[in-house]
């Protein structure tokens, strides 16, 4: 099924908050998990925006556009949200934060597609412009490359073949690096989708909200949780319960993006216990709900330390 992720897709579901001023990264990086201050034009960024409890209201992808420039992607449905949250912080620092969806040009770009643009081979939250356009590439699903590309409204992609949008929005799930949308807000720490164990978290950098709530879970092993890969042969939607055969009453996690997937079924990206994932029976919906077959992460997950 790998090879059906390639070509260029439709992302309607996505939006972009545009950072503008002399200090927009200086902003970012008080506000979002991962390091703007020190971001390269070569780069990427994954990043989550959080409550003062460590709560995920929001994930980006952040691409710097220019020194006083930076876009974060993101599910559109949660974008006003985090959108007016960010502005309160802003203060007197020297930026100003828009909705900037309507400015530009969203693609997915994935497969060999991609590695055509790129002239080669790339790696998760590398960053490369084409003309006007600026491409991020996300991490892979079921081993094809993937990228967001960014334009300048009316810019016309690149070409190549059609990609759907479901079967792009399948290859976000298959990457098991989970959006937050509207029924999963605040229902997460960034560990609990894996967010430091593919580059999502510094932990070296400065505080921003929720930072000591992530920090002590990633250092006291506090975290109980992480997020797993797994199939249906029932449809499948976020927010829904998932539960394991030792303890019918109480859910044992969450899915977190939920997607069909094109030989049948749904795949679905859920944050579970994780002595859960060592065995036995789990369910979607209730304990008597379709069964869930656990798939391999493309990723490694990072210990606690």
């Amino acid at each position: 099924m790998s090879a059906l992720l390639n070509g260029i897709a439709p992302v309607p579901h996505l939006g972009v908050i545009a950072a503008r001023g002399e200090e927009a990264a200086r902003f970012l990086h008080a506000q979002l998990t991962n390091d703007f201050a020190l971001q390269r034009d070569s780069e990427a960024r994954l990043a989550a925006f959080c409550t003062a409890k460590g709560r995920m209201l929001a994930s980006f992808i952040g691409i710097r556009r220019s020194d006083g420039e930076v876009l974060l992607v993101c599910n559109r449905e949660v974008l006003p949200a985090a959108l007016k949250r960010l502005s309160m912080f802003v203060l007197r620092s020297k930026v100003k934060l828009s909705d900037a969806t309507g400015e530009f040009e969203l693609r997915g770009i994935a497969g060999d597609t991609l590695k055509a643009l790129a002239g080669g081979p790339v790696e998760p939250w590398q960053k490369f412009d084409r003309g006007a356009a600026s491409i991020a590439v996300l991490y892979p699903a079921d081993g094809q490359p993937r990228a967001l590309w960014v334009a300048p409204a009316g810019e016309p992609p690149p070409e190549g073949p059609a990609l759907s949008t479901e079967l792009w929005r399948w290859g976000e799930v298959r990457s098991g690096v989970a959006d937050i949308t509207p029924p999963i807000v605040e229902a997460f720490v960034p560990q609990m989708l894996n967010y430091e164990s593919v580059g999502g978290v510094n932990f070296k950098k400065g505080c921003y909200p929720g930072q000591e709530v992530v920090a002590r879970s990633q250092f006291r092993g506090t975290l109980k949780r992480r997020a797993y890969i797994v199939h249906s042969t029932a449809a499948l939607a976020t927010g829904q319960e998932v539960f394991h055969e030792s303890d019918r009453e109480q859910p044992t996690g969450v899915v977190a993006e939920a997607a069909p997937a094109p030989g049948g079924g749904w795949d679905a990206v859920v944050s579970m216990q994780v002595s859960s994932a060592e065995g036995g029976r789990l369910t979607a919906g209730g304990p008597d709900g379709a069964p869930l077959e656990l798939q391999p992460l493309p990723y490694l997950l990072l210990a606690d330390v």
